[in-house]
């Protein structure tokens, strides 16, 4: 697993390797302007954070931080997540590592429930979250701190409630409470550990969920943490087969599809010795396939494992053990799964970026090419010529400047709309108008308690977020078309080699958003009568969902910046070439005109111009080849 993420480590790095030469080289060839460097910094940002996330979902005694134990941690001699029967995990715990923070447990208090802030608002605010240094030196000392994460106290029912922790029409929960009105809770809402394990310096992220009655009551799971991971282990226990919960979660949470894989534990409790050890084998077999059967999925999509046999089997160094414990099949189909589907998604975003990066840079180069080939004839031509020729060409490259500067004054007035347009733009998309939106949700809940307003409030709210991205997108072909115009004009009177501008849409943020309302209609689509702890949980889903919904306007905002300074960027770079190519030109003829004997050392300057031109332009090309060779490198090659 280690070599597996070090190869894929190395394909990014040898990307990052390639980009950074060619930005390099267009700086030194002046060909850099502010979008492109904007467009080159993004990319290597993303390439910098890129992390892959496996999430591994169970009802609670199913073995979960055992297998969490077996396969990534069992080199530390013993276990690291605690792992005994009854419940382990009572809150997300997320495992990563950041090396810009030291290693540490990071715990939001269960407290933070009670506000309008998701879990993911919390996490700039470093004064919300109790922080517990964590020693990774002492694998003793590891074990205790993780300990944190299974950590409850007890509440009065009415605080659990407003919590959305308490549903009195759950009889599990009503039998939970004690004699004086007490019961039992998480004491985090949220965990993250940060420490320098070779995985996680990688890039991986391992969420460990609590029992499946979490996926519910914890929004930041159910509409993000769980959705996005790249890979979901969904883990049934021989013992107990597939249950009535399992089956619901697995349809609305998880289902079928790339790195979602099913485990079933606990097979070394159908381990018998006095039985053939072929009939054990076809018996685990029977349930491998009774599994899929009830989930809707192939056979080789169920994975029956022994966790705690193979955790013991690495730290004793049993051959044997390991091998019935099945567990290597397992660790293949994951990263089999996991790492080739991140890479692609990877490779398809940079290929995009490269050629968008490659395309601008060679326009500007061949504007400066055409500029110094169309001076080069225009001073042979002058050779053997007399003054007064020369003196009409003065005065004809005069009438071409101010040809130009006419049509400037006519792309001040494609500023003044494209400006103007921008501003519509970001009157609909902008952080603004969700804000309001958000604000006016919040006051019909507070104004529809145990109603159905509730449900017509957040519907109200997921319409007018579409209509806002609609009529962005509708701001975003105009400017489009009048930029497309305007490049089209320049192009025809002035000889620019302008591409079309680059597309852009919102429809990936519209996707992310219907995706958001899908899996909130699953929780609440169909709810009729809301008792008090529903109103409470359903707020709790909203302020999740405004701020997936928050976080999604904000990329948006972030990309719309960008194409708005890209899109004007070729037409601006290629209309200070031209001016400056006028000027010379025009200065040039001067001179011969004053002293023809300079015309064969101006000849020759624009000569050697050229010559270092064409160099730049193959040099360039070289570049975004290697980069484009990097990004289709296999990851075998990379190691």
């Amino acid at each position: 697993m280690v070599r597996d993420l070090e190869q894929y480590s190395a394909w990014r790095q040898g990307v990052v390797a390639a980009l950074q030469n060619y930005r390099a080289q267009a700086a030194s060839a002046d060909l850099l302007d502010a979008a492109t460097a904007q467009r080159i910094a993004r990319t290597l940002a993303r390439l910098a954070d890129d992390k892959l996330s496996v999430a591994f979902v169970a009802e609670f005694s199913r073995g979960k931080s055992e297998l969490i134990n077996a396969i990534f941690f069992a080199d530390y001699g013993q276990r690291i997540l605690p792992s005994a029967a009854g419940r382990t995990t009572m809150c997300p715990t997320e495992l990563l590592y950041d090396p810009a923070l030291s290693a540490s447990i990071r715990l939001l208090p269960i407290e933070t429930r009670a506000g309008n802030l998701s879990t993911s608002d919390y996490r700039d605010d470093p004064d919300a979250w109790t922080v517990l240094p964590l020693n990774v030196g002492a694998a003793d000392e590891m074990h205790d701190a993780f300990r944190e994460v299974s950590q409850t106290r007890a509440v009065p029912v009415d605080e659990a409630r407003r919590y959305g922790l308490y549903d009195p029409e759950d009889p599990d929960l009503a039998a939970s409470v004690s004699a004086d009105g007490m019961i039992e809770i998480s004491r985090w809402r949220h965990a993250i550990i940060n420490f320098p394990h070779p995985l996680l310096q990688q890039g991986l992220v391992i969420l460990d969920t609590p029992g499946l009655n979490a996926i519910g009551t914890e929004p930041e799971l159910t509409l993000n943490l769980i959705p996005h991971a790249h890979a979901v282990l969904f883990i049934l226990a021989a013992d107990t087969g597939v249950t009535k919960s399992d089956i619901e979660v697995w349809r609305e949470h998880i289902g079928a599809g790339a790195g979602r894989l099913v485990v079933l534990n606990k097979i070394d409790g159908m381990w018998d010795p006095l039985r053939p050890p072929a009939e054990v084998d076809a018996e685990i077999a029977r349930q491998q396939a009774h599994a899929a059967q009830l989930l809707g999925v192939d056979d080789r999509q169920v994975f029956p494992v022994s966790a705690h046999k193979a955790l013991v089997a690495k730290i004793t160094g049993d051959g044997d053990l390991l091998e019935r414990s099945r567990i290597a099949q397992l660790e293949q189909a994951l990263f089999d799964e996991l790492i080739p589907a991140k890479r692609e998604i990877v490779r398809r975003r940079l290929t995009e970026d490269l050629h968008a990066l490659s395309g601008a840079q060679q326009a500007m180069l061949a504007a400066k090419l055409r500029g110094i080939v169309e001076q080069l004839h225009e001073l042979k031509s002058l050779r053997g010529k007399n003054h007064n020729v020369i003196a009409h060409m003065v005065r004809r490259v005069e009438a071409e400047k101010k040809e130009f500067d006419a049509s400037l004054f006519r792309l001040q007035a494609t500023r003044a709309v494209f400006t103007r347009l921008s501003t519509e733009l970001y009157a609909t998309l902008g952080m603004d108008v969700l804000r309001d939106h958000v604000l006016q949700v919040r006051a019909a809940m507070a104004r529809s308690h145990f109603s159905t307003g509730l449900r017509d409030a957040v519907r109200v709210f997921f319409d007018s977020v579409h209509a806002e991205l609609e009529e962005s997108d509708r701001k975003i072909v105009e400017i489009r078309d009048m930029m497309d115009g305007m490049f089209r004009k320049f192009s025809a009177e002035h000889g620019f080699a302008l591409a079309p501008p680059p597309p852009f849409a919102l429809a990936k943020y519209r996707a992310q958003i219907s995706d958001v309302e899908a899996i909130y209609q699953k929780q609440f689509g169909a709810t009729t009568l809301l008792t008090t702890s529903r109103v409470v949980l359903m707020e709790r889903f909203f302020d999740t969902i405004a701020s997936q919904v928050k976080r999604c306007f904000k990329t948006a905002n972030a990309d719309a910046e960008s194409w708005l300074k890209v899109i004007m960027a070729p037409l601006e770079a290629q209309i200070r070439q031209h001016r400056e190519q006028l000027k010379h030109r025009q200065a040039s003829i001067q001179r011969i005109h004053d002293a023809t004997d300079t015309l064969e050392q101006k000849i020759a300057a624009f000569e050697e111009a050229k010559a270092a031109l064409d160099q730049q332009k193959d040099r360039l090309a070289q570049l975004a080849e290697a980069i484009g060779t990097a990004i289709d490198m296999e990851l075998a090659a990379a190691a």
